[in-house]
């Protein structure tokens, strides 16, 4: 969708884009006929990465590439779907929202398998249709494609049932694929904050800023062994990645490069399966607007990152009801059952900060960014493990916790006889990802015009942004 809509805007030769959309892989998939006014009011893209053996027409990689991709042999990995993306466009195209999911999240998984991690749902669909067309007398790359058409199914209809959206259209892309993209375009500008070795995805880094592509990118948006916050700081590096591609690819470097412009068509065209209603060369007109718009990245609300499940193991806590309000919102800014008075003087307010997450210094950042926005600054220190955040208040204190939850986006309030009268006190869980919190995307804004958009908080982390490289675990 990126590419195609590059290529509009900039002018290039509509062979190239001919070029693009005739070798994308097409499904008729189970999706609404959402037409150009879809009736919740917006566009929602399911955009997949799939943690694959094999290319877009189902043909297995060959020995050598696996290597390359240190991704295992022929028959690991199966169809998990590493990275989940929810593209919300509303129907004015002046902004768009990518909303990603931790690929660990816990949740109940369509077509009556029960609940499990959400990366699972295309694989579990993908593998019971295709043990049932085994004795069909079909040809295997028939039974192949009839599979995986029922694995994105199953996995729509479980994004559907979370979120609430109606998708709209679905895009995937293989391993080879993105190895292939990021090395056609002369890779991707990060920056992490430490260097990492991590011998499960093959990330080998070291900290500052870097180029990176081919292996190495996969490497980077794979990791989460070793990482503070596990599948959710990979979401954090998935959602800068994104960034740097979006700059990359609108750069004139790559547009004006006829060598990389068509090494790029090639690997996309190659390495993406669309739905076979969209018409990319339509919604590419339709979206040529977002280039002077802005993308800003969110992920779903979540709870414990180390759930312990029945049969999954470890996964991230999601509680399917605030993942739905949340997505509703969109756009909407905090929500609060119980607003503030806008005239509220928040200097009156004198909060404490207690640190219920396990990540080390986050109480204080916290303050400070509350102090920012003008609250009085109480004292920080630690709290017993809790997975949700609360904003509690003491006799008489509801007006300033109510413009405390507000500012930190939409905690929960409730009064405690232990808060002194008047007094606000913050317990931050592990769920906490507000202003403050490291990888906090809530003021980030991508700005595919090249205009820097500064954080709203100037206590919080910058924003992940197309006009700059942000440092990340």
């Amino acid at each position: 969708m990126l590419s195609a809509t590059v290529l509009l805007v900039t002018g290039i030769a509509w062979q190239n884009l001919t070029a693009l959309t005739d070798g994308l892989t097409k499904q008729d998939l189970n999706l609404a006929d959402a037409g150009e006014k879809p009736a919740d009011g917006a566009i929602d893209i399911l955009l997949v990465g799939m943690d694959s053996r094999t290319d877009s027409k189902g043909n297995p990689l060959p020995p050598h590439i696996l290597n390359e991709l240190q991704a295992g042999g022929a028959d690991d990995g199966g169809f998990n779907t590493d990275t989940l993306i929810l593209l919300h466009i509303p129907n004015d195209s002046g902004k768009a929202y990518a909303v990603s999911f931790p690929r660990d999240s816990y949740v109940k998984i369509a077509g009556g398998f029960g609940r499990h991690k959400i990366n699972s749902a295309y694989g579990f669909a993908k593998n019971k249709a295709a043990e049932k067309l085994q004795g069909s007398g079909k040809p295997a790359p028939e039974v192949e494609m009839e599979s995986r058409k029922a694995g994105a199914n199953n996995l729509i209809e479980t994004i559907q049932t979370l979120t609430g959206a109606t998708i709209d259209h679905y895009a995937e892309v293989n391993l080879v694929g993105f190895y292939d993209i990021t090395k056609a375009i002369g890779g991707i500008d990060v920056c992490l904050n430490t260097k990492v070795r991590d011998s499960f995805s093959g990330a080998n880094f070291p900290a500052g800023q870097q180029t990176i592509e081919g292996k190495n990118a996969l490497a980077f948006v794979r990791q989460r062994h070793g990482l503070p916050m596990g599948d959710l700081d990979r979401v954090v590096r998935q959602q800068v990645f994104m960034a740097g591609l979006a700059k990359k690819m609108l750069s004139a470097g790559v547009l004006a490069d006829s060598t990389k412009r068509n090494d790029m068509i090639k690997a996309v065209s190659g390495a993406i399966v669309l739905d076979d209603g969209w018409d990319i060369t339509k919604f590419a007109l339709q979206m040529k607007d977002m280039t002077g718009g802005n993308m800003t990245f969110q992920t779903i609300p979540t709870g414990n990152p180390d759930l312990q499940t029945p049969e999954d193991g470890s996964a991230v806590e999601v509680v399917e009801s605030e993942v739905r309000t949340f997505v509703k919102n969109l756009g909407k800014g905090p929500a609060s059952s119980n607003p503030a008075d806008p005239k509220f003087d928040k200097a009156s307010v004198t909060v404490d900060v207690r640190n219920a997450s396990g990540q080390a210094g986050l109480a204080g950042q916290v303050l400070q960014s509350l102090v920012a926005k003008g609250f009085t600054g109480g004292q920080t220190g630690n709290a017993d493990a809790m997975s949700k955040s609360v904003v509690r208040y003491g006799k008489g204190g509801e007006a300033g916790a109510n413009a405390v939850q507000e500012t930190l986006g939409g905690l929960k309030v409730e009064e405690d006889v232990n808060v002194p009268a008047g007094a606000v006190r913050v317990f931050l869980g592990s769920d906490y990802a507000g202003p403050g919190a490291r990888g906090f995307t809530g003021s980030g804004v991508l700005a595919l015009d090249g205009a820097r958009q500064q954080p709203a908080d100037p206590a919080a982390p910058p924003p992940i942004s197309a006009d700059g490289v942000r440092c990340v675990n």
